[in-house]
């Protein structure tokens, strides 16, 4: 479970003067669940994955991650970032067994490979990363991230630069590897509809200072099922659920949400 509770964080810009990116942000993630997070820009949302992630300190409040506090990077906790961060001298095979390549776990091998294939790789696991799609390198990255077989998975628009078909490619490919291993995902976006095709939950942040002002449970029925089935079918399904009536008005709520955040945070 992830627990934040009262977590502010203040930083100093290079002329001297101080800014709040958030205030106390009180949330809780239950353990297997996907919650996405969506505000206007400058909301806070990179920088609280970032504090998750042990990458940055909390200025104040308290961060536990499976009960224990956040102190520093974690293995535990894998981070997808926008922008691939794949080793230019390794190929697909390679950097997916990166975890592999220095622990010996024979499992992580198992994992990486299985990953591979099912990420659909499998005929481009000797190619090197400038050989590759911007979608396909995306794939390779996530692929390393879980091979390594976190916990917690941290997200930070990783879908963002790529066109709408590649990103709906990678949606149905996170929802099929969700519903395979069940980690805890945290996942930034600025796309409502990818929020809630994703998400259990979809939290609303303020502009600055950041903080949750709502929080929306997707309902079981507009959830896509992603397990033991194509990725195909996947994305039959999601374009699907974009035209039920309930998510076009949840859509709605969500998008009316993030209009009020700008003057929240005005």
């Amino acid at each position: 479970m992830i627990s934040l509770t009262d977590v502010s964080h203040v930083y100093e810009t290079d002329a001297g003067d101080a800014v709040e990116a958030l205030s106390d942000v009180t949330l809780s993630i239950a353990d297997a669940e996907i919650v996405c997070l969506v505000g206007p820009s400058g909301c806070g949302k990179s920088t609280l994955l970032r504090i998750l992630a042990g990458f940055l300190p909390a200025s104040s409040g308290e961060i536990l991650v499976g009960g224990a506090p956040v102190a520093g990077a974690d293995p535990d906790r894998g981070v997808v970032f926008q922008q691939p961060t794949l080793f230019p001298w390794y190929t697909v095979r390679e950097n997916v067994r990166l975890s592999y390549r220095y622990s010996g776990d024979e499992e992580q091998k198992v994992a990486a490979d299985e990953l591979i294939e099912l990420v659909g790789l499998d005929d481009a696991v000797d190619r090197l990363p400038h050989e590759l799609s911007g979608g396909m390198q995306q794939r390779t990255q996530i692929a390393r991230v879980l091979a390594a077989g976190p916990s917690y998975v941290l997200m930070d628009e990783p879908f963002g630069a790529l066109d709408p078909f590649t990103r709906e490619q990678l949606q149905a490919e996170l929802l099929r590897v969700w519903g395979r291993d069940r980690p805890t995902i945290v996942f930034v976006t600025h796309s409502v509809e990818e929020a809630l095709l994703i998400g259990h939950r979809v939290v609303v942040m303020a502009a600055r200072p950041g903080r949750v002002i709502e929080d929306v449970r997707v309902p079981e029925h507009l959830r896509v099922s992603a397990e033991g089935v194509s990725r195909e079918t996947v994305q039959a399904d999601l374009r699907a659920a974009t035209a039920d009536p309930d998510f076009v008005a949840l859509r709605h709520q969500v998008t009316e949400a993030i209009n009020a955040a700008h003057v929240v945070g005005a």
